[in-house]
């Protein structure tokens, strides 16, 4: 799966589930301002992360995401280590 996929899924998956427009997700946008997300949306977008990808997310990582692209970055490095081991 190439960075352009995985991108183009992860906005797939918020559009759906977060019920964003799509034209608001870019890689330097507010990911918490931007989907709106209060502490137990941040579980329900571990969860669909994990099954999207079927990756474990350490949730104190999300310490770190400020952006689609921290976001984007973190999954596709990721994606990257599960398919190295």
């Amino acid at each position: 799966m190439t960075s352009e996929e995985i991108i183009t899924r992860i906005n797939d998956f918020l559009v759906e589930e977060f019920e964003v427009e799509r034209s608001l997700i870019s890689p330097a946008a507010n990911l918490r301002e931007t989907l709106q997300l209060d502490s137990l949306d941040y579980v329900d977008l571990v969860v669909v992360i994990e099954s999207n990808f079927g990756i474990k997310i350490i949730p104190n990582d999300f310490a770190t995401i400020f952006t689609f692209q921290d976001l984007y970055d973190y999954i596709i490095r990721k994606v990257g280590e599960k398919m190295a081991s």
